[in-house]
């Protein structure tokens, strides 16, 4: 690829790979750690991420243990918990804290869907942001000191970029749609 376009192309990627990462944080009624993933502790005035302050373990599909490594974190880690929007009520036995993940409910997995499909579409409109931005570059390009068909030729591979791009976000949100509506 053409280093001049070579920074759009990685953007784009970026911009999917971050909704990969949003993906990871929906949880679909299993335990799975990266829901954790946004959350900060107070550790000594410092906010941590919750991977930071101790071990978490998924003892039972629908069961998240975190054990943090200092038990005055306990406390910490619950209140973190509390404060987000995770909507799970944390137990703990003095050292160590659990997460029951309840079975989502049909019309749950229809409002995930539908929250998963917004963050694809999202991805696909920053991805053609990417594209216009390219465009836009190009053509400032071609003005100065690239001839016509090469500018094309560039136009072509970005938009070849962002086709896959598209192709691949949507796969993704179908794999996730899937998932969740998963029983």
């Amino acid at each position: 690829m053409d280093e001049r376009i070579k920074v759009y192309a990685e953007k784009m990627v970026k911009s999917y790979n971050n909704m990969l990462e949003e993906f990871g944080s929906i949880r679909a009624g299993r335990a799975n750690p990266n829901v954790l993933n946004k959350l900060m502790v107070d550790y000594y005035g410092t906010p941590t991420p919750i991977q930071q302050v101790g071990n978490i373990s998924v003892p039972e599909p629908r069961i998240l243990q975190i054990q943090p490594w200092e038990g005055s974190m306990v406390k910490m880690v619950e209140k973190a918990i509390n404060m987000s929007d995770l909507g799970i009520n944390p137990t703990n036995d003095g050292r160590t804290i659990r997460l029951v993940f309840p079975e989502l409910t049909e019309e749950r997995r229809k409002e995930l869907v539908k929250d998963i499909k917004k963050k694809g579409e999202a991805a696909k409109v920053a991805v053609r942001n990417i594209r216009r931005d390219a465009n836009e570059f190009l053509k400032k390009l071609g003005k100065t000191e690239v001839s016509e068909d090469e500018i094309k030729d560039l136009e072509d591979t970005i938009q070849k970029e962002t086709d896959k791009q598209i192709k691949e976000i949507d796969k993704a949100v179908e794999a996730k749609s899937k998932e969740i509506l998963t029983v």
